[in-house]
């Protein structure tokens, strides 16, 4: 299953990406990122290094500002690419 972190307090965007079958997990701290095994990261996008999260990160780090929770769902479904 694709596992996709959620910063908190982002819970329409939590629930949206759980509906369309993700397995999501909430993050809370730094270390929680690094730790959680995660093909994916929604951020919030109010600091775009929140977290210690930055553009040169390995996985699809995604801005919800200014997009509804399906758009974020399309965008984290594009950015993944197909998945088996």
């Amino acid at each position: 299953m694709t596992k996709v972190a959620v910063e908190r307090g982002l819970r329409p965007y939590h629930d949206a990406l759980k509906n369309a079958g993700f397995v999501v997990v909430e993050l809370n701290s730094p270390d929680q990122i690094r730790a959680e095994d995660t093909h994916a990261v929604v951020l919030s996008g109010t600091d775009n290094d929140f977290m210690g999260i930055d553009a040169g990160s390995p996985k699809p780090v995604i801005t919800a500002a200014g997009r509804t929770p399906l758009e974020v769902v399309s965008e984290v479904r594009r950015s993944l690419g197909p998945r088996e």
